[in-house]
């Protein structure tokens, strides 16, 4: 099997818009895990490390109940409020998820915890991206 040459003079779909430069491109990837985690990183972190995040399901009860990650809390995103978070210390870091990548409602309650002064990270794929991963769910 052959590869064809990189050709400066016909760029590929990829290479047509140049990469960033190093230094940019280490601050943007930075930046994007102080937003978010990923599956692999709870579970690893939940069975192997110091948990020191609350895992928050902000899906609605029947579907925590139906299943869930687990060790999640489940405070459905318009449950979120300071009074329901009253419990936990200012400076605990929620990660939150919902379903998956075709639902927001982790994003919207992302910016609801941001706006409340909370430490907060997404866990991106959801769900389905614990389910991708391979690990159990937990039932209700």
């Amino acid at each position: 099997m052959t590869t064809a040459a990189y050709s400066p003079a016909s760029p590929s779909v990829v290479a047509k818009a140049p990469a960033a430069p190093s230094q940019a491109a280490a601050a943007h990837f930075e930046a994007k895990l102080a937003f978010e985690t990923d599956c692999a990183d709870v579970w690893y972190a939940t069975n192997h490390e110091t948990k020191d995040f609350v895992l928050v399901d902000v899906r609605t009860p029947a579907m925590h109940a139906a299943g869930h990650v687990p060790g999640a809390v489940n405070i459905p995103t318009r449950q979120l409020s300071e009074a329901r978070l009253a419990e936990y210390p200012a400076d605990t870091l929620f990660v939150v998820y919902c379903a998956g990548p075709h639902c927001n409602g982790s994003t919207k309650a992302a910016l609801k915890l941001a706006r409340m002064g909370r430490p907060v990270k997404e866990m991106i794929g959801g769900l389905t991206g614990w389910i991708d991963e391979g690990l159990g769910l937990a039932r209700a």
